[in-house]
Order: C-alpha cells, then sequence, then structure tokens
C-alpha cells in the first residue's frame, strides 16, 4: 500500500507512429475489468479490414478462457460488442462481430451491421455434396397381381348398401372488390420492383431473390393509396446521400417498405397552393379605361368623370381619324 507521502511523475513521449487514441472514459471505465479493456483496446488499434475474432485478439494478448468469457460479457453488457449470426452463400453460417469505440445500442448495431458484407472464408465453405448411390433391395423386384379377383370367398354377407347421395360441392364465393384490388396490386408492383434498379446505381444489385418479397412490401403501398411516384420518391429519399456505399440493397429496401404511412387526401388542397388574389397597386387603381376608338385598351388618370382620355378629347370627330396607342401592348397616360 502506498503511503501517502508519495509523489508521482509522469513522462510521455508522443509516439511517432503507430498509435490509436482512447477516451479516458473507455480506459477508466468502472465496470469494466483490465481484460475487457485490454480486449477492446486490442481490437479498435487494429488495421482498417482487419478480420481478426475477439477469441483470436485474448490468444494474442494473453487472455485466458475464463478471463476472456468475462471480459467479453462485460463488453456486450456496456454497449461495446454486439453479435449475431446469420445463414451466408452455401447454406455456411457466419458469426458477424461489431467492436466500437462508445456504447451503441441494439438497433443502432443492427443498422451498422446490415451494411456489412458478409465474409464467409474460402477454406470454411463446405461444397455441395452429391447425393450417394441408393443400395438396391436384396431379391429381385416382383411386380403385384393384376389379375383383379380375390383369393378368399367373401362369404355370405354379399348384401348391397344403397348408394349415398352426391354432395354437390359448395358453391365457390364471389371475388370481393378488396380481393380483386389486391390481386391486382402484385401486377403493378412487380413492374415497379423490376424498375428499382434503374432508379439509382445503389440499387443495381437487388438480388433477384427478393424480387417477390419486395413486390409484397410495395402492394401494400399500393392497396393503402399510395401511388407509385410517391414510393419512389419515399425510396430515394431514404437512399444516403454522403456517398456512403449500399452494400446491401435489398435489405435496405425491406427496411424502407416496411411501414406504410397512410395516403394523403387527394381533395385537401394545401393552402399554399390556393393564389392569392391580386390587388391592383394605389398607382392602377386611380387609372380609367379610355371608351374611345383604341386598338389596344388604353389607362388614362381621370381628373372628374370624364370616360375619353386626352388624345380622344383632342381628336377630330369619329371616321376622320383614329387615337393610334403607341407600340407597347398596354398604355398608361398620366
Amino acid at each position: 500500500m502506498e503511503s501517502s507521502s508519495t509523489v508521482i511523475y509522469r513522462h510521455h513521449i508522443a509516439p511517432p507512429r503507430a498509435f490509436s487514441q482512447f477516451s479516458h472514459d473507455l480506459i477508466r471505465h468502472p465496470r469494466l475489468s483490465s481484460d475487457a479493456v485490454r480486449l477492446l483496446t486490442w481490437q479498435l488499434s487494429l488495421p482498417d479490414g482487419a478480420r481478426e475474432s475477439l477469441s483470436r485478439t485474448a490468444e494474442r494478448a494473453r487472455i485466458g478462457a475464463c478471463a476472456f468469457t468475462r471480459a467479453k460479457r462485460q463488453l456486450k453488457e456496456e454497449g461495446f460488442v454486439h453479435e449475431r449470426r446469420l445463414q451466408g452463400s452455401g447454406g455456411h453460417w457466419v458469426t458477424q462481430q461489431l467492436v466500437s469505440n462508445v456504447p451503441l445500442s441494439k438497433a443502432e448495431a443492427a443498422k451498422i451491421l446490415a451494411r456489412m458484407p458478409v465474409h464467409v472464408p474460402a477454406a470454411d465453405a463446405s461444397p455441395q455434396v452429391a447425393p450417394s448411390a441408393r443400395v438396391p433391395a436384396v431379391g429381385a423386384p416382383t411386380p403385384p397381381p393384376t389379375d383383379g379377383h380375390p383369393r378368399k370367398d367373401p362369404g355370405e354377407n354379399t348384401s348391397h348398401h344403397p348408394a349415398e347421395p352426391e354432395r354437390k360441392p359448395d358453391p365457390e364465393p364471389e371475388p370481393s372488390p378488396e380481393t380483386t384490388e389486391t390481386a391486382e396490386a402484385p401486377e403493378a408492383a412487380r413492374a415497379l420492383v423490376t424498375a428499382l434498379p434503374h432508379l439509382s446505381p445503389d440499387l443495381r444489385r437487388i438480388p433477384r431473390g427478393m424480387y417477390d418479397e419486395l413486390a409484397r412490401l410495395i402492394s401494400r403501398w399500393l392497396a393503402a393509396g399510395h401511388t407509385p411516384t410517391a414510393v419512389r420518391t419515399h425510396i430515394l429519399r431514404g437512399l444516403p446521400d454522403d456517398g456512403t456505399p449500399v452494400h446491401r440493397p435489398g435489405g435496405l429496401l425491406r427496411y424502407l417498405l416496411r411501414d406504410v404511412p397512410p395516403a394523403p387526401d387527394p381533395d385537401a388542397t394545401p393552402i399554399a397552393e390556393h393564389p392569392a388574389p391580386a390587388r391592383p397597386s394605389s398607382r392602377l387603381a386611380a387609372l380609367r379605361e379610355c371608351e374611345g376608338d383604341h386598338v389596344q385598351a388604353t389607362l388614362f388618370r381621370p381628373t372628374g368623370d370624364e370616360t375619353l382620355c386626352r388624345r380622344c378629347l383632342n381628336s377630330p370627330p369619329s371616321g376622320a381619324s383614329r387615337c393610334t396607342p403607341p407600340p407597347p401592348p398596354r398604355t398608361v397616360i398620366a
């Protein structure tokens, strides 16, 4: 035990290369043991693209089996480590491990893992095993008897029971309008799914096996009253706009189309779409249209109750000459 008179001095030299930055909250975490902190910092110091598992890191860090189990449980409870198992190509099961320098919730970790590609090592992938040849049964095959007559005498009980009346099949119910609309919706939904790869470069690698599932999801949107244009706009808004590549477009579309919002009312027009009536300016409100013989309407500013402009009042009688307006389409005479 250190005495109260002990004084500690620290000397720190920044490394010139191969170093990692960690938060003090991570190193001094009150609920993480030293093995858990060492396991987490070792994983975070690995270069990008490294696929070293937590168990392999524990072996390299000289952490025993029991200490590794306890450290891993602490990291998972605090949200620094998340795991999930899924089936990759060829039926091979893969365990994905996510390690982060900040605690993540299960929903946040699921979104990050959904964007990660599934890596299946070539050495672990087992080839498809062909079925073995069947072992033939003992003895030669014998055909069934075809004479059609029973070998035993049926006896005296040869009474004939009355034939049962034929039951007519129940009439098929007529399809309701809702069933017809639901049956027609997948056709439009399939056409919309087929055109999705041309909608954005991020959607060019949609698995063909997911087309039916996506068509069923889109058919729910169409049945709720959404138009194909609204569905395409919703998908485009959900794509990343910061240049992040979409590794699993099928899973992203499943997430975007899972919840169907209510369709907008087509009869309801926003207030902003109704244009307000145009009000003439105070200068135009004081003008009056001349009732004289003009090719185009001419406005003038009256001084009283006159209905003719100054040119019409000063022009000769009708038939001698006409008051011709200047070139602009609308002339204002003050």
